[in-house]
């Protein structure tokens, strides 16, 4: 059996707040294998982008801490990894999309002298050479008159040309691992198209992880190979993709992909009416009750599923949900 490039284990993230200490991430397992590309899916404070920042070194100071569990990455686990070192691997071996590039990028720089940083930090080359680099990565993103925009500041840019041009920095030293943070964010479905076709191009011709982060089950249909369906900082559903969206195991997950009319039209065949998921996610201080925090809004629901908390269950073809209805779901 292949090593997992990343392994995280019973991952517990927890962030003190005015109403005490909450675990935002609340036992939380995966792997990601080589070369392979894995979406994180939800809705906004479900703790995909906590995760994410986890892997990276990167939690709130003072405010966020790793409680428990470990993050394996090559064998290394980087819960326990010197500041040094986590920054010697985040943006060389493990680099990240942010989720807004107009806030994400300096708007008194330039891209290129953005881009050029991240190559002179991690690969100690020279300012013209750094320069050049950053040119061809431009290019490589496929930004038009690369060589002539690189002197350009973000304002000059579209949504989607800044967001190449994050992809291009994310990429710069060639990662093993690329998380990308709502990539598609704010942009149209044409712009949307184009930098999954960059992804994909990107991945097979480097080799590089993905992991992405989303809310878009769609995007999920069309990019992933597994997925990570988390709810309240808890992994709800982790399996194939096409597994789980034929067969979905966990009320939520079921209404995930219930929301998405090409999904809905695939498993029916015909134009079904689009359901939703009623109720919100619970708040921090919900978060960690001994309980299925999904109760509250699923019509599967019992007595069960508000006095204890479901295991993960393990199904056919590596599909796991955490839910006690799982089978009847």
């Amino acid at each position: 059996m292949t090593t997992p490039l990343l392994k995280v284990e019973n991952l517990r993230i927890e962030l003190t707040t005015r109403d005490g200490v909450a675990p935002v991430i609340d036992d939380l397992s995966f792997e990601l294998g080589q070369n392979e590309n894995i979406s994180f899916v939800g809705e906004s404070g479900c703790g995909k982008s906590m995760t994410a920042l986890a892997i990276m070194g990167l939690l709130p100071e003072k405010i966020g801490r790793i409680a428990s569990g470990s993050i394996l990455f090559d064998g290394e686990d980087l819960t326990k990894a010197s500041p040094a070192r986590l920054r010697a691997i985040r943006g060389n071996e493990i680099s990240m999309i942010f989720q807004e590039p107009m806030t994400s990028l300096n708007p008194v720089y330039t891209v290129g002298e953005q881009i050029a940083e991240v190559i002179r930090e991690h690969q100690g080359l020279g300012r013209k050479a750094a320069w050049d680099m950053a040119a061809d990565l431009l290019d490589a993103v496929r930004i038009p008159n690369a060589r002539g925009r690189v002197s350009d500041y973000p304002f000059q840019m579209s949504g989607g040309q800044r967001q190449r041009v994050m992809i291009a920095m994310a990429l710069a030293c060639q990662p093993k691992i690329l998380i990308a943070d709502e990539p598609t964010t704010a942009l149209d479905v044409t712009v949307q198209a184009q930098i999954f076709d960059l992804l994909r191009d990107l991945r097979k011709d480097t080799g590089t992880s993905i992991i992405m982060i989303t809310h878009d089950m769609g995007a999920v249909a069309e990019m992933a190979e597994r997925m990570i369906v988390m709810y309240a900082g808890r992994g709800a559903e982790i399996g194939p993709v096409e597994q789980i969206i034929e067969h979905a195991r966990h009320p939520y997950t079921k209404g995930l992909t219930s929301c998405v009319p090409h999904i809905v039209s695939q498993l029916t065949e015909d134009r079904a009416r689009l359901t939703e998921v009623p109720g919100i996610v619970p708040g921090l201080k919900d978060f960690g009750k001994n309980m299925c925090l999904f109760a509250s809004r699923c019509n599967h629901r019992t007595e069960e599923c508000l006095s204890a908390r479901p295991p993960m269950k393990p199904f056919e073809n590596g599909q796991i949900a955490a839910c006690w209805h799982a089978e009847d779901v």
